[in-house]
């Protein structure tokens, strides 16, 4: 009877490492994720404001297509989320309509969006931000600032993707009224740039996936791809956004992202 009761002291004090290792290891995943995300956003810091002309490409899931113009201009805001200003240029249907976001750290973002043929200001609730924008595969909640309270974070692994050696990290959002369980991210090791990322809904199924391509260099230290395309695995609706021009050092301010000066945006 010795015998057996060493050998069942031994699978106890088996199990109990693995349940020590397992823990141990689940804790080290979770920092190391958050800290390969607070990279990704100190490097990422400095830029001060920019001004993008973009064209948006809708793809139906016939194929058929349609286009826009567009511009968005950024500020960076120190201790907090950035603002955005969005302007639809073209085609008529769209001309005038102007989106403005104040992204946050830990309150829920604010936005706003002027609808010429009303000609007045609508909010978005908090509630409607997994909504489309604009009829686009991107949510509103999409276009927030990438801000590390927004998520707890967990690394996954490592892998190759085109050639590049990634982590592969899973952000989970804060916000209880956001449209996703998880995001899976695959960044970059070198420059720690997201190269695609996978949302899943709130039923934990696999709905859209973004892609980053062509990224560009700006200021000697700015990383930004020149097209985002992002897919709805659901709908089979597609979106693509390509970076015409992007300028930084415009000597933008708060000033012009009042939410007063939304009906005048040019």
């Amino acid at each position: 009877m010795k015998p057996m009761k060493n050998r069942q002291s031994v699978m106890l004090i088996g199990a109990m490492v693995v349940g020590l290792i397992t823990s141990s290891t689940v804790f080290a995943d979770s920092d190391k994720g958050y800290q390969i995300a607070a990279e990704r956003k100190q490097r990422d810091a400095g830029w001060g404001d920019s001004v993008a002309q973009l064209s948006m490409e809708l793809t139906n899931a016939n194929g058929n297509t349609s286009s826009r113009k567009l511009r968005i201009k950024s500020l960076e805001v120190i201790n907090d989320g950035d603002k955005g200003l969005t302007i639809f240029d073209e085609p008529k249907d769209v001309r005038g309509t102007v989106f403005l976001s104040y992204s946050h750290s830990t309150e829920p973002d604010d936005q706003w969006i002027f609808l010429p043929a009303l000609k007045r200001v609508k909010r978005i609730a908090s509630r409607n931000k997994s909504g489309p924008f604009m009829g686009s595969e991107f949510a509103y909640e999409d276009l927030s600032s990438f801000e590390l309270e927004k998520y707890t974070f967990n690394y996954l692994r490592d892998e190759t993707l085109n050639g590049q050696e990634v982590f592969v990290v899973e952000q989970v959002p804060t916000d209880k009224f956001s449209g996703y369980s998880s995001q899976l991210v695959w960044m970059d090791k070198v420059h720690y740039r997201p190269l695609k990322v996978e949302f899943y809904d709130r039923r934990k199924n696999h709905l859209k996936t973004l892609t980053f391509k062509d990224y560009q260099q700006y200021l000697d230290k700015f990383w930004r791809p020149s097209e985002l395309v992002m897919i709805n695995h659901q709908n089979k609706k597609m979106t693509r956004l390509m970076t015409e021009n992007l300028t930084f050092d415009n000597g933008l301010t708060e000033r012009d992202f009042s939410k007063s000066s939304i009906k005048r945006a040019r």
